[in-house]
């Protein structure tokens, strides 16, 4: 019998490549990121995704930035302490909010329509909703209520809530309770079953 292997919940010096064996194989990652974020994002109505992360993302997102801005060995423990925070831990989903819209015009008056939307994002199951808790490393919202484009949001769950969320025939959803921004989302199908992976 097969015993699953359970996910790898912190990067550590270990697992940063030298930048010339990284270089090496980056195009191949690359390919390999896309493929599996393909079923870890979320739409939620015209503006905002969900990009849920995990070690693979958050192992990709170090070596590009230490590959774009070379700084060596000094900086790989600040990517580290900047990253790793972003991986799941078996209780909680954690995802890369992010406000998309082209003209420039639009996404500053959307963002001031939006203040403070990631205290209002939830995800439901069963009818039990779980509100998200922003990353709190810097202010994103701004004296004239303009929100960030960008948000990193946990979604802490109990280990019942984590259970019913793998119990595929339980409805689950994404969405927000802002007065300016009411949609949700199913969360479902092949999504549903990568993030249910990440609650163990």
């Amino acid at each position: 019998m097969t015993t699953a292997t359970a996910p790898k919940r912190q990067i550590t010096r270990a697992d940063i490549l030298p930048m010339e064996t990284f270089r090496e194989i980056r195009s191949e990652k690359r390919a390999e990121i896309v493929a599996l974020k393909r079923h870890r994002r979320v739409a939620v109505g015209p503006y905002i995704t969900f990009y849920f992360e995990n070690f693979p993302t958050m192992w990709m997102q170090i070596h590009e930035m230490l590959h774009i801005e070379k700084g060596g060995e000094e900086q790989i423990a600040d990517e580290l302490a900047a990253y790793n925070p972003l991986i799941p831990q078996g209780l909680d989903l954690v995802a890369t909010m992010m406000i998309e819209i082209d003209d420039a015009i639009r996404r500053a008056r959307t963002l001031r329509q939006l203040t403070h939307i990631e205290r209002t994002a939830f995800i439901e199951i069963a009818g039990e909703k779980i509100f998200a808790r922003a990353e709190d490393d810097v202010e994103r919202t701004k004296a004239d209520g303009k929100t960030s484009a960008i948000h990193f949001l946990h979604f802490d769950f109990t280990p019942a809530q984590a259970a019913a969320f793998k119990d595929l025939s339980k409805p689950a959803s994404i969405g927000f309770n802002h007065e300016e921004y009411g949609h949700i989302a199913t969360i479902a199908g092949p999504t549903r079953q990568a993030l249910a992976a990440d609650l163990s």
